[in-house]
């Protein structure tokens, strides 16, 4: 197995293949993308043929493509997902990110396993038990502090993989149920129906109400960017960005921005890094400058990394509203003046809360300089300015067409530096290219020496002439020209040995590039840490029922997608509490019992209960329809 301790990845979402290679421009060691089946995200499913042309680009610079196969199966569809992995794995893919323990009940190329977010890995003693089993890789559960990070970490030699930006799950990952009971689409099976985003009303028991018609089961999004030195001193080595579903300009622009953060503290800017490396080859240069308050968010947390904070809910809105740029200052009929220190250009999309705190969106179809800032001239509605737009109102920026613009070009360049050295053979030419991994090819060219005339003229055209790689991805970073006498060699001479020498070098490092195998499972087999699995246990098919049986497990309940737990069960169980988030805490506020409270959506309502001692919350329900047929389960 190879020892990745010290090497730290930056994991980006790939939604096609034309997004990873973005991904891998723009600075990822790694991207992960879903196959044509089977992915955690109904909507991003791709061909064999792109994870084969995905995997082709990356593999030039040393980068990994991880396939998501990560949903729950359905026992007919076993055989199905073993041909899938076997086509993926011959396409180049590195890994397998995972869900389903049915999967290593089946007959599979020795492809390496990571085990999905979707496993909720929380204990060492769970991540210690996957490791055994056969995963090289595992993402952390998002609410993870520091300390229990530290603790897993010291008790797993697998490689430890933890989100660091975009949406949050408010629901342990694996754990929410919610989507399926209410509207039989399964998250576990790639198709939430994000009922956390919906608006909701909250009251206590008496039915006296707390909250109305806010979105409380809606989180601000993830942003690890002030925790990346602490992560790596966790023991954090793969930091992962969300975003299957997210756009090309997201993409760019979070995986420029964690690259230079990342690359700020394995230089050292930001703090002493050791003996750490990248974990895949080259550098980038952007042609902007990377702003990740530009890009879908709905305000920023970093959650319970540093223990809980006070703030983490995006309870006004589950959309984007932007960053605060001005203050509206007068408006007329079909325009208004906005106080500003920003750049606005027609086109940007503003956004302002109206007096009943929806947020409403406006587009700039003209924006003119003024002393204190720009008059707007926006889209009209029935010839007038938006409704609710009034003196005093604070105003968003959503979409800022110039940062779009840069986004839509070319935006960066990916570039694996390299050191040149012209020698003399016998009868002409050798021209060596080493990378800088230590992976070398020469080529040689007979030709006639002749003797230059002009010597410093000489050497500083072949300096020029070796130095032209612009059309390859390699960047000269020495050029030695280890010659006897400076010598006359015409361009058409050494254009053909560079060109054959970098030719060599893609060979040699295509050979050397290897693809990590399985880690193989423990003998005798390990036990898992529990013996008894409830329906969180997501167990679908016979194959993991098999695969739990086999690891000491002797109760396995059937999951929830099954169809078989009728009365009310917790749908969602998570770190976000309600009562906290109202300065109704017992932990916090004496007197106050942590009795039920109720959250209503329409004539839809839940029960909030609350384990203090865990502080968790729990989102409890049962399914809607009187009788669930198993869809996507397993016929018993």
């Amino acid at each position: 197995m190879p020892d990745r301790r010290n090497e730290l990845e930056l994991l980006a979402p790939a939604r096609n293949a034309d997004y990873g290679i973005a991904a891998i421009d723009h600075g990822a060691d790694a991207v992960y993308i879903g196959g044509p089946l089977f992915g955690a995200r109904a909507s991003a499913g791709n061909s064999i043929a792109d994870i084969a042309r995905l995997a082709a680009h990356a593999h030039r610079f040393n980068a990994r493509v991880l396939v998501a196969l990560n949903t729950i199966l359905r026992d007919e569809e076993l055989d199905g997902a073993a041909q899938l992995v076997h086509e993926v794995y011959e396409a180049g893919a590195d890994a397998l990110i995972v869900q389903d323990m049915g999967l290593l009940e089946l007959d599979l190329p020795p492809i390496e396993l990571h085990a999905s977010t979707q496993c909720d890995i929380r204990t060492p003693q769970k991540a210690r038990f996957l490791e055994d089993v056969g995963f090289s890789q595992m993402v952390l559960a998002r609410e993870l502090s520091l300390s229990e990070i530290h603790q897993i970490a010291e008790q797993t030699t697998a490689t430890l993989e933890f989100f660091i930006h975009g949406a949050l799950c408010v629901s342990y990952s694996g754990q929410c149920y919610l989507s399926h009971a209410r509207t039989g689409r399964s998250a576990n099976r790639g198709d939430c129906s994000q009922a956390c985003r919906l608006p909701y009303s909250l009251a206590d028991a008496q039915g006296r109400t707390i909250a109305a018609d806010r979105h409380l089961l809606s989180l601000k999004d993830n942003a690890q960017t002030d925790n990346l030195q602490a992560l790596i001193e966790a023991g954090i080595r793969s930091f992962k960005i969300e975003g299957r579903l997210k756009d090309l300009s997201y993409v760019k622009n979070i995986t420029a921005h964690y690259r230079q953060r990342i690359d700020a503290i394995m230089d050292g800017a930001l703090g002493t890094s050791g003996t750490l490396r990248r974990a895949s080859a080259g550098r980038c240069t952007f042609f902007f400058t990377p702003a990740p308050e530009k890009t879908f968010n709905r305000g920023t947390t970093d959650y319970f990394v540093r223990q809980r904070s006070a703030d983490i809910g995006a309870f006004d809105t589950p959309k984007f509203a932007g960053e605060p740029i001005g203050t509206v200052c007068m408006i007329s009929r079909d325009s208004f003046e906005l106080a500003t220190h920003a750049e606005l250009n027609n086109g940007d999309g503003l956004t302002f809360f109206d007096t009943n705190n929806e947020l409403t969106g406006l587009r700039v179809n003209r924006a003119e300089r003024i002393t204190n800032g720009f008059r707007i001239h926006p889209a009209l509605e029935n010839g007038r300015c938006p409704a609710g737009l009034t003196p005093g109102t604070t105003l968003h920026r959503n979409l800022d067409q110039a940062f779009e613009r840069q986004l839509g070009k070319k935006s960066a360049e990916r570039r694996i530096p390299v050191r040149l050295r012209l020698e003399e053979t016998p009868d002409g030419l050798a021209l060596q290219i080493t990378d800088e991994r230590g992976v070398s090819a020469t080529a040689t060219r007979a030709c006639p020496k002749e003797a230059a005339q002009e010597p410093e003229r000489a050497f500083a055209s072949l300096r020029e002439g070796l130095g032209k790689l612009g059309a390859t991805i390699y960047l000269a970073e020495s050029i030695e020209l280890a010659l006897s006498t400076p010598l006359f060699i015409p361009a058409s001479t050494l254009n053909a040995l560079r060109r054959d020498a970098v030719e060599a070098l893609d060979t040699a490092r295509s050979a050397a590039w290897t693809r990590p195998q399985r880690r193989p499972a423990a003998v005798p087999p390990a036990t898992y840490p529990d013996d008894t699995l409830s329906y969180l246990g997501n167990v679908y098919n016979r194959k993991a029922r098999a695969f739990y049986e086999r690891h000491g497990v002797k109760v396995i309940a059937p999951a929830f997608e099954c169809g078989q737990e009728r009365g009310e069960v917790s749908l969602m169980i998570t770190k976000h509490c309600l009562r906290f988030s109202f300065n109704l805490c017992p932990k916090q506020v004496k007197g106050i019992r942590p009795d039920p409270l109720v959250l209503e959506n329409g004539n839809d309502k839940l029960t909030l209960r609350f384990d203090c001692k865990r502080c968790e919350m729990h989102v409890v329900g049962r399914m809607k329809q009187k009788r669930t047929i198993p869809l996507h389960g397993p016929k018993r």
